[in-house]
């Protein structure tokens, strides 16, 4: 799974960039937690959990049913 969500990052990679930010993986848990580092202007950035919530968790959940919560690190 893990490289799966590699790929998915891969792609949402670009609309962070565009705002100065980006994202690392960094594991993936049996449970479906994936634990991602926020980096670049997204690093202290008021919208820094929505972003994480609303954008990363709920589309690495549409894209890989096994993903069950997004955390950052």
């Amino acid at each position: 799974m893990k490289a799966e969500i590699e790929k998915v990052i891969q792609d949402m990679r670009p609309a962070l960039r565009a705002d100065g930010g980006d994202i690392e993986l960094i594991d993936v848990n049996q449970e479906g937690v994936v634990k991602v580092r926020l980096k670049g202007s997204c690093l202290g950035c008021p919208m820094a959990q929505m972003t994480l919530k609303m954008g990363v968790e709920q589309y690495l959940k549409k894209r890989i049913p096994g993903v069950k919560r997004v955390e950052a690190v």
